[in-house]
Order: structure tokens, then C-alpha cells, then sequence
């Protein structure tokens, strides 16, 4: 893989600030965003209200913890509209959740705001390698999910050429892949797999292709996976994190060089680590629940804004801005299987420890009586897809997850191609456990 750290002048001056500078901009945007949200949101000055707090209260960054958080239900309870602190006329985009387990999620953006988002989402695609000039194919999907926009306006602020092609459609991807030569791909990491199954279904080895970075988001995976795909490529594989609520791809991001954590864009974006259960601040280097206070969007501020990921806050190492851990987890998709906290991806890390073993798994919840029980629905590769060969990688990955994770579950190894494929985030549980 090609050296790829940046040259020297590429990098923004905030990039490089000291602590102090960045602290100063961050209360003088902090004290901004606060006011904002209080004066121009209903919703915001009556939660302000009610917890007994006004932003003339805020003179340290640390007076941030005296503000009420804001969660996921806050926008369903406001939906569609009902959060916005500019006029709806004032929007030019809006963007939404799927809305599967309830009403959607709907954000709004300003003009101003698209520019801070593709802004930041240049400086990430800057951070993993890419540059001025290269040829970004884009297959996050598009529409009201912010990944396939959000990646599109930042690599075309870059100076980038991008291959709009959305997810989807796995043949003509690596077919166009083929054809164009993108230096770049920005995608889910488990659609990253499908479209790595496609190169070997068409008979062309990965390693030859154009692709040097791949800058992938949407869903937590682990550094086994990268591995997997660096290797598989010959290609860099960074993180990019983001959520609609705070702008979408974007709010952190790895740096190529090395690929220690993910650099939040603290300028635009300020981080806590809080205990999931009290809301208590965490300090630095604590595994807790990140929670982000906007400092500069203009049409849908958030406030103290529970992300619900669990990850720990690292200083700066590339960058002068903090890092954030790989999302190790979601403290509202952790599964509670006989008093043991699992994740999808202690699961996933299993998994790819075993040579016999494909990375598309799914994970099924489900009750035998008063006992929860978890099956590991897992596919094989071409070469272990015997009987035998099965079994001993049934037998394999149970030992495993016994042993590390702590909890007992049936394994379920399939043959090649079984396993339902994603062409955006990937559905790693499906809870058929009876509602209470």
C-alpha cells in the first residue's frame, strides 16, 4: 500500500491548533450554538426552561453538564418539523431515518449548514488519504439516509470526480469499478464485502484493481475486518463516523497515517463521554455513551445529543483534535443474553478468527421457555463448505464466543451466498424473542 500521509500545507490551521486555541473557539461557539437553540427553538427554550437553565449560564466548557440531553424520542415527539430553529422556509434539504421502528427522524439543513457538512466531510476523505484530483466512487446509499449525499458534496469541495452509483446493483459496481479506475470508494463495510464476494465471482483477483482507500461508515466494524479488506485489496481502509442528528458522515474520521482512532472535527462538534445509565460526565480515556453539542449548525442545533454509541475519547495523535475509539457498540442495541452485555461485534471478531468462516453472519434472537437463546447464522467459505468441514467450524466458532464473549449459542454454518447481503447498513440481529 502506498505511503499516503499528508504533504505539508495540505491541512487546515485548526487541524494543527494547540488545545488552548481550540478551547477558545469552542466556548465562543458553545455560547453561540446555546443562545441559538434558546432564542429561535420552542423546543429548546421550554427543555431549557423546565431544567432551570439559561445560556448565560455557560462561561466554561464545563458548564456544558449543566444542560438537559437530547435523545431520538425528542425528535419523534417533534415530528416532522417541531426542533427547527430557523423558519422551514429557510431549509434547503431535508433528510430523514427510515422510520422502521416508529415515526422517522427528520433534520434540516441551511444552506450555511450543507457547506459545514461537506466542509467536514472533505477534510475526512483529506484525512484518509485522498486528494484534489481523484476519482471517489460513492455507494452509500442515497436519498433521505445522509451517507450517499453527505459523501458526494464533500469529495466534489474536495476537488474530487465522483461516481454517483448508490448502493445496489453489485455487478455493474465492480463492472464500473473495472471501467472507471476510482482511487477511492466510500461505503458501508459490509456491502464492502459483498462487492469483494462479486470481484471473486467474476473471476478478478481485488488486489488488481484501481481502489487505493476505502473510507468506510454507517455501522460498527472492527479492525479484524479492516484487516481483512486492506489485505484483500491492497488498499487502506479508514473509519468515518456520523449520525443525521448531529449532520450526517463526517463528525470524525481517521487519519491514514495511523489509523489509531477516529479525530472528531472538535471545531464543529463537541464531545462528552457520559455513564449510560446516569448522565454522569465521564473524564477522558472512560469507556461511555458519546454525546455531541453542535457548535455552528444553523437549522437543527442539538444540544448535549445522546449518540447512544459507546466509545472512549483519546487525546489527538495526527491531529491536535481528540480521537474517538472504534464504536464498540450501541448501549441501545446491546443484547442482555443470560446477564452477559453482547455486542454484534465481539460476534463479528469470532468469526473472522475462524479460516473456515465467511464475514456475513446474522445474529437471531430468540425464547425456549424462560431462557433467551442466540443463533449464529454464519456462512462458510467455498473452500470448508463439507459436512465435516462445517461441523468443525460450528464447533470452532462456538468455542470461541464461549470462551471470550462468555455466553453459549448455537451455530448455524450455511453454505456460500445464504446469508442475507446488504446494500446499506447490514441487519446483524433479528430479536424474534416475544414482546413483553
Amino acid at each position: 500500500m502506498e505511503n499516503l500521509a499528508p504533504r505539508p500545507g495540505d491541512l487546515e490551521p485548526i487541524e494543527t491548533a494547540s488545545r488552548d486555541e481550540l478551547a477558545g473557539l469552542q466556548l465562543e461557539r458553545m455560547k453561540w450554538s446555546l443562545n441559538h437553540a434558546y432564542e429561535n427553538s420552542p423546543f429548546y427554550r421550554t427543555r431549557f426552561d423546565e431544567a432551570g437553565v439559561h445560556p448565560s449560564d455557560l462561561k466554561t466548557l464545563g458548564d456544558l453538564a449543566k444542560f438537559p440531553f437530547t435523545t431520538k424520542q425528542d425528535l419523534r415527539n417533534t415530528y416532522p418539523f417541531g426542533m427547527f430553529a430557523v423558519p422551514r422556509e429557510k431549509l434547503c434539504r431535508i433528510h430523514g431515518s427510515s422510520g422502521t421502528t416508529g415515526k422517522p427522524t427528520v433534520v434540516g439543513y441551511t444552506l450555511k449548514d450543507i457547506d459545514t457538512w461537506a466542509t467536514v466531510v472533505a477534510r475526512s476523505i483529506r484525512a484518509g488519504g485522498g486528494r484534489p484530483g481523484d476519482m471517489v466512487h460513492v455507494a452509500y446509499g442515497y436519498g433521505l439516509f445522509t451517507g450517499g449525499l453527505g459523501a458526494h458534496y464533500g469529495a466534489e469541495k474536495l476537488g474530487c470526480t465522483v461516481v454517483p452509483i448508490s448502493g445496489g446493483m453489485t455487478e455493474r459496481q465492480v463492472t464500473l469499478m473495472q471501467d472507471f479506475k476510482p482511487r477511492i470508494i466510500m461505503v458501508t463495510p459490509s456491502y464492502m464485502l459483498s462487492i469483494l464476494d462479486e470481484f471473486h465471482r467474476q473471476g478478478i483477483d481485488p488486489r488488481s484493481s484501481s481502489l487505493a482507500i476505502g473510507i468506510f461508515g454507517a455501522e460498527p466494524w472492527t479492525n479484524a475486518m479492516r484487516e481483512e479488506i486492506e489485505q484483500a485489496f491492497d488498499m487502506h481502509a479508514v473509519d468515518i463516523y456520523g449520525l443525521s442528528e448531529v449532520i450526517g458522515p463526517g463528525v470524525a474520521s481517521e487519519c491514514v497515517e495511523t489509523k489509531d482512532g477516529l479525530h472528531i472535527w472538535e471545531d464543529h462538534f463537541y464531545p462528552e463521554i457520559i455513564d449510560p445509565v446516569t448522565g454522569e460526565v465521564l473524564p477522558d480515556g472512560e469507556l461511555g455513551e458519546l454525546v455531541f453539542t453542535t457548535l455552528t449548525k444553523e437549522g437543527l442545533p442539538m444540544i448535549r445529543y445522546r449518540t447512544r454509541d459507546l466509545t472512549r475519547l483519546l487525546p489527538g495523535s495526527a491531529r491536535s483534535m481528540r480521537r474517538m475509539e472504534k464504536v464498540t457498540g450501541r448501549s441501545d442495541d446491546m443484547m442482555i443474553l443470560r446477564g452477559v452485555n453482547v455486542f454484534p461485534t465481539q460476534i463479528e471478531e469470532q468469526i473472522l478468527k475462524c479460516r473456515g468462516l465467511a464475514p456475513h453472519f446474522q445474529i437471531e434472537l430468540s425464547r425456549s421457555g424462560r431462557m433467551d437463546t442466540m443463533t449464529v447464522h454464519v456462512e462458510c467459505t467455498p473452500a470448508a463448505a463439507d459436512d465435516a468441514a462445517r461441523a468443525g467450524s460450528a464447533k470452532e466458532l462456538a468455542h470461541h464466543i464461549k470462551s471470550v464473549v462468555g455466553v453459549s449459542t448455537r451455530i448455524e454454518v450455511q453454505t456460500p451466498g445464504t446469508v442475507a447481503r446488504s446494500e446499506g447498513k447490514a441487519k446483524r440481529v433479528v430479536d424474534n424473542r416475544p414482546k413483553e
